[in-house]
Parts: C-alpha cells; structure tokens; sequence
C-alpha cells in the first residue's frame, strides 16, 4: 500500500538521498556510451558484419572471454544506431511522461521506469550469450535503458517540492547526480576489464534496478508532491502545541484542523494562544478564498514569454552540448594529428592512445556535476527565506530578541526575488557556455581539459536553472508537462548536430573550428531569457512597489 503525503514527508530525507544514488546509477548511463561500446564489441554484438581476421572462427562454440570478436566500421555503424535510438528515447519521451505524471503522480511512472531498466540489463546479458542470432535485441535493451532512467530522473524531479526552501537545492543534487551518471559505464568498463564476466555485470546491474522498483513501492505516495506555496500541510501548522502536517485542499481541511486541536488538547487555551489560532484560521481562510494555482489554464503557460523564451535557451544549450560529447573524439584527433593523414601504424598507436587518455578524463570529470549542480541550486534559493508572499505580509510586526515590535525596513517579495535568483542563474550558465566556446577554438590539447570542466559544469547548470525557473513560475501542476515539451523539443535540437557532424568530416575535412565559431555566436542567443526576466521583474516590482495590493501572478501579468 502506497504511504500518505505525510509519511512521505517524514521520510523525505531518506527518499532524497536513495533518489540521488539511484540517478547517479540508473538514469542516463547513456551518456557514457563510449565504454559501453568497447564492451558490446568485445561480446560479438554485429560481429558478422566485419571480415574474419588472421583466420579467426567466429563460431560461437568458444569461450566469449577467450575469443577475440573481429571489429570494423560497419558494426561500430549498427551499435551507434542503437545508442541514437536509445538516447533519443531518453529525451524525447520526456513529454509524454510529464503529461502521465501530472495526471497520475511519479509513483507508478517510477515503477514502470525501474521495471524496464531492469529488464534492459536482463536483455543485454541474455544477447550477449549467441549474439550472432541475438544481437538485434541491443536496440531494444538500449530503448529500454533510455526510457527507464529518464523515468527515474524526470519522477525524481518532483521530490524537492516538499522541502519548502530548499527546493532548488535539493532539485540542483537530483540533476547533479543525473548529469554525473555518465561516468557509470566507464566504471563498469573498469569492473569488465578486470575479469568480471558481462553477464553477471549485467544480471547483477538488473538485480539492483528491482530494489529500486521496492523502494518506490514502500516510499513514495500515489499523489504528486504538490509545492510548498500549494500545500499549508508544508508549514507544520501549529495549533494549541500541536504541528500538523496536512495538505489543505477545502473547508473541511479547516474543519479537521480546528477539531484535532480540540481533542487532542483538553486543556483551555490561553489569550495568546488564541490570538494564534485564529491568525492561522484567517491565512487558512485567505488561502481557500484566493484562486488556486491548478486553476490556471495550460495555455497560459504554454504560451507565455518566459517558457518561449527557455525554449530557445535550452535548445541552443543542449545542441552545444551533445555536439561536443558526439565530436570529441574526432576533435581530439584532429588536435594530435594538424589535420595531417598518419602514414605510419606506430602514429595512429599514439594518437588512438590520446585520444582513449583524453576520452577517460572526460569520462572522469562527470562527477564534478555532485560537487557544482549545488551551486547553482544556492543562487536559485538565495534569500528565499527573507522574502514576504503579498504586499499585504509586508505591514507584520517582527520581534527582535529584545521583545521589541520594529517594522520591517526592506521589503524583499518573494516573486521578484525568485526572478532575480533565475537571472543571476542563467546570466552564470550563459556566460560559462560563451567562455566554452572560445576554449573550444583554441588549437592545444591542454586548454581542452578547461573545456571539459566547463562542459561537465554547464551540463549541471543550464538544466538545474531551468527547472529551478520552472519550479518557481509556474504551478506544480504544469511543471510535468512544462519540462516535458522543452526537453523534447531540445532533443529536436540537438538532432542537428547529426549534419554538423557531417558537415565537419566531410568539406571542412576533420576542422572543427567554424562549426565552434558558428555555435560560439548562436550561444549569444542565450543571453536573451535573462533579458527579459530582467524587463519583467522592473515591470513588477513597480507594480508591487507602487499598489499595495495582493500579488499579481506571473501568468495573470504576462498573458494578456
């Protein structure tokens, strides 16, 4: 039986922390595709594809350890399909599942995403034991991990709304960890080179997923984590000593309220007491009387200026991004051989090792996205908690330690400080991914390991500022949905890197640096989403400053 909301609550510690392993292991481990890759050659996958070598048997009868699998281009072709299949699946079906999450809460989406991992792991080692007859299933094993790690990650996405302040924090660790999965294959790699068997890596690697699908099934509540500026049952009311978590949804709510209190505390309440009690009774009121947050049309969200404007933002970012984890490789070639072709088999040993070093601190340096996605989730939260809700809250009496009533000198409001957070958010990520560009264009193999630690930084920011952005703005109820349309149409995006790939390889024969150049001044484009949080929040905060009354939602402003 799935938990209540708050049980969920009180275990919201534990479910954050297995939430982060669990996307550090099992989310988007495709994103070290180059490691899994060595593996799947080294098992036969497509082997039949390539020419017997040195009077090689390709019979299946000998040991798979013991049996050196010929290697060509043609199956690298193949395996490299499956791994665009599979990374396609893991971003375009972002938008289906926000719809069914926002529908149905993240508890059997996670159910069905731990499911399918494991039974990608399952699919890999069986193929792996007669791949010359099994070998198209690795389309599918790979679909299969592609969908159930961006199931775990987008269900993991929600966790932070039920910790209030810090949820952008919190939010900024899950997308860490996501983006930090990619080095996971390359220490499987490790695990394989040693003498473990691939198929007890992989039965082991299924095995793991099942207690992900336990762990969700004794967790993680049916309903959806509703945030923190939705749900009263976030703000440990007390009432007459008592702190109750419950989600307010109605009058009734009110009414549980008021009567726990009762019979739990016989003992009559004092005057000051009861100066509480109806304090919170009036905010209670105050709250059921204004106009829900689910209330607002989809359209409205769809089509304001902000998300407009992070599409654009996003698409451009993540098409910088996946470019240069698909061209790096060649890149570095081109770096270690000047664009020259290498006439001896002693050149080509040397540059093959260069490029594997380079590609293994690459792979390496994945986990930066733990120790700097937090970063980024600070600026989001920055004086979050000094911030009023309405302009009505900045007329409260504080008391300091003295017991003194003062009038608070400077009114910060909670709206016009979350836009100022975004701004400073994505004007950093920005500015990062123009100074990646320019690293980029510099011909030495030294200044790119600078552009690796930009790359694994950006990776973490540019999708935490987002959704930070989108947690802040919009209601919870879109956020599925929201996140959903703008990583599918990123995918779209970042489909072009397929032609400017080829562009690269082919006229501009290996170079790469006009297709840096071309991307360094599309980046620039980047800088207009902070523009117009910038014009948008003068807009408000006159209006807040100059018309003491309650706050204006950004969908009611901005959607006229």
């Amino acid at each position: 039986m799935a938990p209540t909301l708050a049980q969920a609550y009180r275990r919201r510690w534990w479910m954050a922390c297995t939430a982060m392993v669990e996307n550090l292991f099992f989310s988007a481990v495709l994103f070290g595709w180059g490691s899994l890759l060595i593996m799947l050659q080294k098992e036969g996958f497509y082997s039949h594809f390539c020419p017997e070598k040195n009077g090689t048997n390709s019979s299946e009868s000998q040991h798979p350890m013991e049996h050196q699998w010929p290697t060509c281009e043609s199956q690298e072709e193949m395996l490299n399909l499956g791994f665009t299949i599979g990374s396609f699946v893991l971003s375009a079906t972002t938008l289906p599942l926000g719809i069914l999450m926002d529908r149905f809460g993240p508890r059997p989406i996670r159910l069905v995403g731990s499911s399918s991992f494991a039974a990608s792991c399952a699919l890999m080692a069986l193929a792996s034991q007669k791949p010359l007859v099994l070998s198209p299933l690795i389309f599918l094993a790979l679909s299969l991990n592609g969908f159930g790690g961006i199931c775990l990650t987008f269900t993991s996405l929600t966790l932070p709304n039920i910790f209030g302040n810090l949820r952008s924090t919190v939010m900024s660790l899950m997308i860490g960890s996501y983006a930090s999965s990619a080095i996971t294959f390359p220490g499987v790699k490790l695990i394989y080179d040693a003498g473990v068997s691939f198929v007890v890596i992989m039965f082991t690697w299924s095995a793991l997923a099942c207690l992900i699908f336990l762990n969700c099934a004794l967790n993680w509540p049916s309903e959806a984590f509703p945030a923190p500026e939705e749900a009263n049952y976030m703000k440990k009311i007390k009432v007459n000593g008592l702190a109750l978590d419950h989600k307010v949804t109605g009058d009734r709510s009110l009414v549980h309220v008021t009567t726990t209190s009762q019979q739990l505390n016989q003992k009559t309440p004092n005057a000051e007491e009861e100066r509480e009690f109806f304090s919170l009774s009036q905010e209670v009121e105050g709250t059921l009387a204004a106009t829900p947050e689910k209330s607002v049309p989809f359209r409205k969200s769809l089509f304001s200026p902000i998300f407009l404007w992070s599409l654009l933002t996003m698409g451009m970012t993540q098409l910088r991004v996946i470019f240069y984890m698909a061209a790096m490789n060649k890149m570095l070639e081109f770096l270690i051989t000047g664009g020259q072709k290498l006439e001896t088999e002693e050149e080509e040993c040397y540059m093959k090792e260069q490029v594997g070093f380079y590609s293994s601190v690459f792979g390496a340096m994945q986990l930066l996205c733990l120790l700097t996605c937090p970063l980024i989730g600070y600026i989001m939260d920055w004086r979050i908690k000094e911030c009023v809700d309405v302009p009505g809250d900045a007329n409260i009496l504080e008391e300091t330690r003295d017991g003194i009533a003062k009038k608070e000198t400077r009114i910060r409001y909670g709206k016009i400080q979350k836009l100022t957070n975004a701004i400073y958010a994505f004007l950093l990520t920005n500015t990062l991914l123009v100074v990646f560009g320019v690293t980029c264009l510099i011909h030495s193999l030294h200044v790119q390991l600078l552009s690796f630690i930009l790359h694994t930084v950006i990776r973490g920011f540019y999708h935490s500022a987002c959704g930070g952005l989108y947690a802040a703005v919009f209601p919870s109820n879109h956020f599925g949905t929201l996140t959903g349309l703008q990583s599918t149409i990123s995918a779209i995006f970042a489909l072009l890197q397929q032609p400017l790939f080829m562009v690269m390889l082919g006229p501009l024969h290996g170079d790469p640096f006009w297709v840096n150049l071309g991307l360094l001044f599309f980046s620039l484009l980047g800088y207009l989403l902070p523009t117009h949080l910038f014009f948008y929040r003068a807009k408000l905060q006159k209006k807040l400053y100059s018309w003491k009354a309650p706050e204006v939602s950004y969908l009611q402003e901005t959607v006229a």
